[in-house]
């Protein structure tokens, strides 16, 4: 089978090489899966290049470990055989899911996974449009009604509005009625407000943290400024959520969090990403069209270090999908 291996940090052109491997075997738990499309994710951009540094100790210092030499850890596909102890599955069902949690090798033809880490294709739902799903929706749903617990006609902000879990975010918010601002730039803006955000702003031109503004709700996808920026934002019992973004700006957080409670009825959150967890509840909205995705591509598996690069650089809208058939 084809699958993209790599051994060596460096830039995604270089280090990533389309080539011939063997088909796994699944055991136990597991299922061998044909893979019908995949996407790229933060963890794809950091594990080619190995960066920021400290991802390493996770990684491999000097080179990606074994379990990461295909990278890639969203799917969608048809279940081509099982192992002897799996039961959720069989031959020709179609599934998808976040593997993240039990291991990664998406960018491939076939993989093996552990049935647990898929769940059910809804028929009407085409394998590019699933793959796009399960890692950028359920953080935008833990982080905006798990955490966030986001309420009726709430003032909502996405820092990063244009991406896969800002888009869902934005779906996810009007639910309930919010009024949803969304930061991000370039092409980027008129597809948000053809999503339906009510304001968009551009970061490049403007600093939304110093606008005058004010947010019960804030869902941050880049967590790129210092804590206090968010919190003189929010109103008085507002909440500030955060699903990823600058390593050293999620570290300070997650020190003056305890901190900031002591003092304040602004509260600092850090989502912890329960994988699948309600993907079931995404299909009930998809099979109701009261959630869309927003698809960048979809691209060939030969254009996997392209786009990883497309991702890296931010120029992308939504979740950028690579089709495999």
């Amino acid at each position: 089978m084809k699958a993209y291996y790599i051994n060596k940090y460096g830039e995604p052109e270089k280090v990533l090489v389309l080539k011939e491997v063997k088909k796994p075997i699944p055991k136990d738990n597991e299922v061998l899966l044909r893979i019908h499309a995949t996407t790229i994710n933060d963890y794809d951009w950091c594990i080619t290049r190995g960066k920021p540094y400290a991802y390493r100790l996770f990684f491999g210092i000097f080179k990606p470990r074994k379990k990461l030499h295909i990278p890639g850890m969203e799917v969608a596909g048809t279940v081509a055989s099982v192992g002897p102890n799996a039961t959720q599955f069989k031959p020709g069902d179609a599934v998808y899911g976040d593997t993240s949690d039990h291991g990664f090798g998406s960018f491939a033809e076939y993989m093996c996974l552990s049935e647990k880490a898929l769940t059910h294709k809804p028929a009407n739902m085409p394998f590019e449009e699933a793959a796009s799903i399960p890692h950028a929706a359920m953080l935008a749903l833990q982080g905006l009604r798990d955490v966030g617990q986001i309420q009726e006609g709430q003032k909502i902000l996405i820092n990063g509005g244009g991406g896969g879990v800002g888009t869902f975010g934005l779906q996810l918010a009007k639910l309930y009625n919010a009024e949803v601002t969304g930061v991000d730039t370039g092409k980027k803006l008129q597809m948000m407000q053809e999503l339906g955000f009510d304001h968009v702003i551009d970061y490049k031109k403007e600093d939304f943290t110093k606008k005058g503004q004010y947010y019960d709700l804030i869902l941050d996808c880049k967590t790129n400024r210092s804590p206090f920026a968010y919190l003189s934002v929010l109103h008085p019992n507002g909440k500030y959520v955060t699903v990823g973004g600058h390593m050293g700006k999620l570290l300070l957080l997650l020190f003056l969090k305890p901190l900031i409670s002591l003092v304040s009825k602004k509260k600092l959150h850090i989502v912890a990403l329960k994988h699948n967890k309600d993907l079931a509840y995404i299909n009930k909205l998809y099979e109701a069209d009261q959630i869309k995705c927003v698809i960048d591509g979809p691209y060939t598996l030969e254009k996997v270090p392209w786009a990883i690069r497309h991702f890296g650089e931010g120029k992308h809208s939504g979740k950028i999908v690579i089709s495999i058939r």
